[in-house]
């Protein structure tokens, strides 16, 4: 691999980092000829960090490493696209990636998806859909799953088990974006109230 590092006065490229199965940018960084060594030898994303003034392997100190699987060139030689596998946040802030915005409106995005789904389901034969069959008992029935899924929640917050309190966190959400719809609203129309209230 051909590298131009001449092309700009510090000798250093930047690198992009890629997740590799989702195909979300991480973070941008920079490299030497040194940092692509090091890299590709300790199969974890190295860079030459300018504040340290040395090289610097991602999650050295935090541990949450960006796992090397390949580098390519763009097509100037100048720049590299690195795909990984991170392990644990990227982003110094504890986000996915050091593009937060990005990310949170990706997940709202999922969430109306997930509306989208709900809606295109609920009309669907009650024997093949979840939603449907919960729809077909009527806005009490949906209303009291939401109360069993909130205590549910509220018994793993006491726990020590996180992935068992993510897990009932999600079915909480799931419910009651049925129980808005039940009602006639969508996740917006909250939203939009607690808009109102932020600037109060």
């Amino acid at each position: 691999m051909n590298i131009n590092f001449t092309k700009y006065t510090d000798g250093l490229v930047p690198a992009i980092v890629q997740d590799a199965s989702t195909k979300k940018v991480l973070m941008l960084g920079f490299m030497n000829q040194a940092a692509v060594d090091a890299t590709i030898s300790l199969q974890k994303v190295t860079f030459f960090s300018r504040s340290k003034n040395r090289l610097w392997t991602k999650g050295e100190e935090s541990g949450n490493h960006l796992n090397y699987l390949s580098m390519a060139l763009d097509c100037d030689q100048d720049s590299v696209l690195i795909q990984a596998n991170p392990v644990g946040p990227v982003c110094h802030t504890g986000a996915d990636t050091c593009w937060g915005a990005e990310n949170a409106a990706e997940s709202h995005d999922f969430l109306a998806q997930l509306e989208q789904v709900i809606e295109q389901r609920k009309t669907a034969n009650p024997d093949s859909s979840y939603v449907a069959s919960l729809f077909a008992k009527g806005i009490n029935k949906i209303a009291q799953k939401v109360g069993e899924e909130a205590v549910e929640l509220v018994i793993e917050a006491k726990d020590q088990n996180n992935e068992l309190f993510l897990e009932e966190s999600a079915d909480l959400l799931f419910h009651y974006l049925m129980l808005l719809q039940a009602k006639g609203y969508k996740l917006t129309d909250v939203v939009k109230i607690l808009e109102k209230r932020h600037k109060a």
